[in-house]
């Protein structure tokens, strides 16, 4: 009896695809969410390593020019208004509001160094927007997918001790798929939600520091411009 029932056990398929072909509808909706959430992960992943490594060389090489020695007009004016590098835009925010507070006979507009100020930290938040953008995401993923898996589990094992009792059989070859089938819900969300806390403590962490980055310019930046207007 009991080679019989090997025996049927080992003719079951026992694939991740056979699975998830034998599994009911909700554990399969469960698992496609999973599959795509998991995808999509990984393409915010890998599109954040490239945006904060492209954002840290133009910040070190925005830094090596501004600390050049070239005047502040003749960097903004080679630069422009609207530059494409993150810690450029700060520097372009301050300076844009800074020929704005100059009067035409030169003097400065009362409030200058507030105004400036206020509209690099308004830089700063608009690519501190930037930079986070898509790690809510990756929050949720980590947060929630073991649970949608576990669902799926929950969902599975109940049909299939339906199964079971429908068939009055509790032998290997019946118990088996449903409880393979069900435990890959599982199984996916954990491999959603692992990569997802991972790499958002991860970026979190590199956006953060960066962002510190930008901060301190602007501080410095607005350190050499207070001495300007005192002198």
């Amino acid at each position: 009896m009991e080679t019989e029932i090997l025996g049927a056990a080992q003719e079951i398929d026992f694939s991740m695809w056979a699975l998830f072909a034998r599994a009911t509808l909700i554990v399969k909706l469960v698992m496609i969410l999973l599959i795509v959430a998991s995808f999509w992960s990984w393409a915010i992943i890998v599109q954040k390593i490239i945006n904060y490594r492209r954002a840290r060389e133009d910040a070190q090489q925005f830094d090596r020019a501004f600390w050049s020695g070239e005047p502040l007009d003749e960097l903004f004016d080679k630069i422009g208004p609207q530059p494409e590098g993150a810690a450029e835009n700060v520097f372009a925010a301050g300076m844009m509001e800074w020929r704005r507070s100059h009067r035409q006979d030169g003097n400065l507009i009362a409030g200058a160094q507030a105004r400036i100020d206020r509209s690099m930290d308004v830089a700063i938040a608009k690519e501190s927007e930037k930079l986070n953008s898509g790690l809510s995401f990756l929050a949720t993923v980590g947060s929630t997918a073991p649970f949608v898996g576990l669902f799926g589990t929950v969902w599975g094992i109940m049909n299939a001790f339906i199964e079971i009792a429908a068939q009055q059989n509790t032998n290997l070859a019946v118990v088996a798929p449903g409880i393979a089938e069900a435990l890959l819900a599982t199984g996916l969300g954990l491999l959603a939600a692992i990569p997802a806390v991972i790499f958002y403590n991860m970026l979190s962490g590199d956006s953060d520091r960066i962002i510190a980055g930008y901060e301190a310019f602007a501080d410095e930046f607005s350190t050499i411009l207070s001495r300007q207007l005192d002198s």
